[in-house]
């Protein structure tokens, strides 16, 4: 099996415009045609009987699609909700917890942390009086043990929450999340997890991990339509979380199969069709033998990876590894302007791919799914040649 056998069967399936050089997934996915299918085929069926839809099949529905999904990501049906995007399910912990805690106390997490779930730490720790901690992880990643050491270097008597991601949003890293978790329950430190990018890009086993609370995205790597996440929170956790919108599952006249599952289960009107398709994903990515395509961009990704790191030259973050990353890397560039590079990569050669600086170093992050081949790597390769000419 290689890239060039398996990816051009895939890529027919998915509907990213054929003029444009698509190495951004990571960020907003791209959902397969016939997955965008069941999507539409929700939402006119929401339309032709809304009351019947959102009155009263709706619970059924949710419930019959969190089982594939459950068992996708190792865990059971009552232990997840669904929710927009990982973004909203940071929020929801975030705020959760921070009730729990005092003035003085510190939630520790990395400086590999997404922007947005970043800024909901400082936000509402800064309301709290609680310190909000980013420990540095010095780069490259070598071993797991090293890895956990520098982070433990952060942990105090007073860190009460531990906060980070599974894989790293802008140096594409899979961090040792069962380990972590493992030392963090021994300290009796809570354990939240940004899994945005891990389902459908790197197994997921929820139980087995250990994490407190994970939320993570169905539309990113699992190819699910725009919209579609999930919050987990482990049994005797979910008695922790408040919600953010407090609707008709606060004190419910009808509860369902736990306070959990009433509170987020309904919170005010929405077309949950993205929630609906995520089964179809799960069978799409199945049906086309998913493992095979994740490997085939890994082999391609790490094509590029050497050949942009011979080309500019610099230390590359990690080993090639499949350990450390997955159809996402990060490659460091010469010093430079990130932003203008981006739009010149766009505008002269219709090449979508995000350039960033991160500790004051420059970045480009390329994101593979099946339907990137060997040819967008060589015209990639050729854009950068003319722009960083040896």
């Amino acid at each position: 099996m290689n890239s060039k056998s398996i990816l051009p069967v895939v890529a027919e399936q998915f509907q990213v415009r054929p003029d444009l050089t698509f190495f951004n997934h990571g960020s907003f996915g791209a959902c397969p045609r016939p997955v965008f299918e069941v999507y539409q085929e929700w939402q006119r069926r929401l339309e032709a009987d809304p009351i019947e839809f959102l009155g009263r099949r709706r619970d059924e529905m949710l419930s019959t699609a969190r089982e594939p999904l459950a068992t996708y990501v190792g865990t059971q049906a009552e232990h997840i909700v669904f929710v927009q995007n990982a973004t909203l399910g940071v929020n929801i912990v975030a705020r959760s917890l921070l009730l729990m805690l005092e003035p003085g106390d510190e939630v520790l997490a990395t400086d590999h942390e997404y922007g947005a779930a970043d800024r909901t730490w400082r936000f509402l720790c800064g309301q709290r009086g609680v310190t909000y901690i980013n420990q540095h992880l010095p780069l490259p990643l070598e071993s797991d043990e090293a890895m956990i050491e520098h982070l433990w270097q952060g942990v105090t008597p007073r860190t009460k929450v531990l906060f980070l991601s599974h894989i790293t949003s802008p140096t594409a890293l899979i961090f040792p999340l069962e380990k972590i978790c493992q030392r963090a329950r021994a300290a009796g430190i809570i354990t939240a997890v940004d899994g945005a990018h891990a389902p459908g890009h790197i197994p997921l086993h929820l139980d087995t991990l250990g994490a407190d609370f994970y939320t993570g995205n169905c539309h990113k790597w699992l190819c699910a339509p725009k919209g579609a996440g999930f919050l987990y929170a482990r049994p005797e956790r979910q008695a922790l979380l408040q919600p953010l919108i407090v609707s008709w599952g606060w004190d419910s006249l009808m509860p369902g199969v736990s306070t959990f599952q009433d509170v987020f289960g309904w919170t005010g009107t929405a077309d949950p069709a993205s929630y609906l398709s995520v089964p179809a994903a799960i069978a799409f990515q199945r049906e086309h033998d998913w493992d095979s395509v994740r490997l085939a961009c890994h082999e391609l990704a790490t094509s590029a990876r050497q050949q942009i790191s011979a080309l500019v030259g610099g230390e590359p973050l990690c080993s090639d590894s499949p350990h450390w990353w997955g159809q996402m890397c990060a490659i460091p560039l010469p010093d430079g302007d990130a932003p203008a590079l981006q739009r010149r990569l766009r505008e002269e050669w219709n090449i979508e791919i995000p350039v960033i600086t991160w500790h004051n170093r420059r970045l480009i992050r390329i994101s593979l799914q099946g339907y990137n081949s060997p040819a967008d790597v060589e015209r990639l390769m050729g854009a950068l040649t003319t722009i960083f000419p040896q």
